[in-house]
This record gives C-alpha cells, structure tokens and sequence, in this order.
C-alpha cells in the first residue's frame, strides 16, 4: 500500500532513506530541510544533499527555520500526510507537528537506544569504545529520541573502523530498515517496544575544545578518539614542521607496541614505516594524515617528506 510520506532529513547519511522511500513507490508529499548555509570560498548559499535529491525527484521542499510558528504548523498539516519520516533532520518537532500525520512520525537513529541519544551517535560510539551500533525505527515523542523501539538492526564496529565509514554502514542500513517499516504500519503491522530505562546516555555534538588529541592517555582512547572524529571534525596535534608549529589532521591509526614520554616520536619509525607516537601507555601508529591545506596521505609518506624525527615531542 502506498502512503502519503514527509520526509525530514538534511545531510547526506539522510539521503539513501529518502531515495528507499521513492522507489518503493511511495508518495513523497513534502520534503522538509534545513535552510541552505554559506560554504565555500565564496561563501555562497548551498543547499543540503537532501535537499538536491528532493529537487532531482520533483519533490517539493520547505526549510522553515523554526516548526514551532503556528503557520508553518497548518502549512505542514495541510500536506494530509500519512506519515513523516525523520532521518537528521536537525529540529526538534513540537506536538503539533508530531500528530499531524494520520500514523504518526518515524525516526531513524543511529545507535541501540537508549545508548547514545542526541545528535552525534556515531562519533560518541566510536569514541567510547563501542563494538556494536544500531539503526533503529523509533515512533516519535515530544523527549529527545525517548519514543518506542519499532525496528532494529545492529550492526559490529571494528577496531580500526572510522565514523566516516561507520557512517555509510548505517546511513545504507536506515534505507533497509525504512523498506520493511512502512508496509508493515500500512498493514497495523509495526509493533513497538518501550527503551529501557537503564543506560541512558547522550551523545553531545563534537566541540572544538575536544578535537586536539591528549597523547597522555592510554594508547586504545587516543586511537578511539582519532577514529571517532575521522574524517570529520578530525583529531588534531601540533607538530614543529620546517621550524614552525603546525596543526596536523591524524585521520586513521592503529594500535601499537612501544613506550615512552606522551607524545613521543619513537625510534621505531623505519624507512617505509609511519609514525609510531607513544601514549600514556602503549603507542599509536599514525597511518594517515592530512597536513593544512592538503590531501590526506598515508603516515609513511608524510614521515618521507617531513622533517620530523624519533625523539620529537608532539604537542
């Protein structure tokens, strides 16, 4: 049975969902995103991927700033929506807005609720140190991503995976999931069950202040923090490069043998090899890397072209 669907999604993760959704035949009614941002050089207005994708499929698109303004309430429920679908959107949606749709409002989220509610699940995962994620179909209520569990699917985090690629994982599997959730509420088919109310946690947005890495401590938080904020934001250290400090991107690393003072270029850093840093215990292996204003390059290169060298202090 085909529904009347909203779809309320900004960035690219969103993207695979609403694609799902169009091609199992669904009436894509309105798309809602965020407003189009400055970027680029030229700092030139651009809208979101989901946006684009919404224009390439003849969708019409809204990206009010705020759903909280009474007009924009009556203009979303005189869609006649059957249901929205909520993937990143980036707004919370006030009551009326939540039952506007005939069956309510569906969000897809990026971890095994109640774990890592809020806005970067997939960074906060890896930065702790998680070994499995989720995307989960929750009904949507009023509290921050509180609402029952309808659908999951887990999903293994490997030890060197980064965000970016975790990322593509689940942003793949949320299309998956959102192919079985529909017919089965078309049908009265979707069951729910309520989150736990043990575990809580909340996965806050990335500040700058926590992207510079703190090589004092263990070598597995600073290799989980390094593949927690890669690519982006991307975990940072200052390195003296050609006489002067520079900030360094350190995009993947892996866990290695090797002591000494925080921070360390070790000795064991060979022809052909990359960096091997020390930690507040254990060491690191810096396998890619991306200097200011340039591509990323594996650790090994980087070490060729620099003059960095065992004994150095990384700050």
């Amino acid at each position: 049975m085909s529904l009347r669907v909203i779809f309320m999604g900004t960035p690219d993760f969103s993207v695979p969902t609403l694609m799902e959704i169009v091609g199992q035949g669904h009436d894509v009614v309105a798309c809602y995103c965020q407003p189009p941002r400055p970027a680029g050089r030229g700092m030139e207005l651009k809208k979101s991927p989901v946006h684009e994708a919404a224009e390439s499929f003849g969708i019409p698109v809204f990206t009010p700033k705020s759903l909280k303004d009474q007009d924009e309430q009556a203009a979303f429920m005189a869609h006649n929506a059957d249901v929205a679908v909520v993937v990143a959107y980036g707004l919370l949606l006030p009551k009326a807005i939540l039952d506007a749709p005939r069956l309510g409002c569906l969000n897809l989220h990026a971890s095994l609720l109640p774990r890592w509610r809020g806005a970067a699940p997939i960074n906060r995962a890896i930065m702790a140190g998680d070994t499995e994620t989720a995307v989960q179909v929750m009904r949507m209520e009023e509290g921050l991503d509180t609402g029952p569990v309808c659908l999951s699917e887990t999903l293994a985090i490997g030890e060197n995976m980064t965000a970016g690629e975790l990322h593509d994982r689940l942003s793949t599997l949320c299309g998956d999931l959102i192919v079985r959730a529909l017919p089965a509420l078309s049908r009265g088919a979707l069951g729910e069950q309520q989150q736990a109310e043990d575990g809580v946690t909340y996965a806050a947005k990335i500040s700058k202040q926590e992207t510079r890495i703190d090589w004092s401590k263990p070598a597995r938080e600073v290799h989980n923090h390094i593949r927690g904020l890669s690519p982006f934001p991307g975990a940072w250290c200052e390195m003296t490069l050609g006489g002067k400090p520079e900030r360094v991107k350190i995009l993947r690393s892996v866990l290695a043998e090797g002591a000494g003072a925080p921070g360390t270029v070790l000795a064991a850093t060979g022809q052909g090899e990359a960096p091997l840093i020390a930690c507040g215990s254990g060491a690191v292996r810096l396998e890619q890397v991306q200097r200011a204003g340039k591509k990323p390059m594996s650790g090994a290169d980087f070490l060729r072209g620099t003059t960095l060298s065992a004994g150095t202090v990384l700050d």
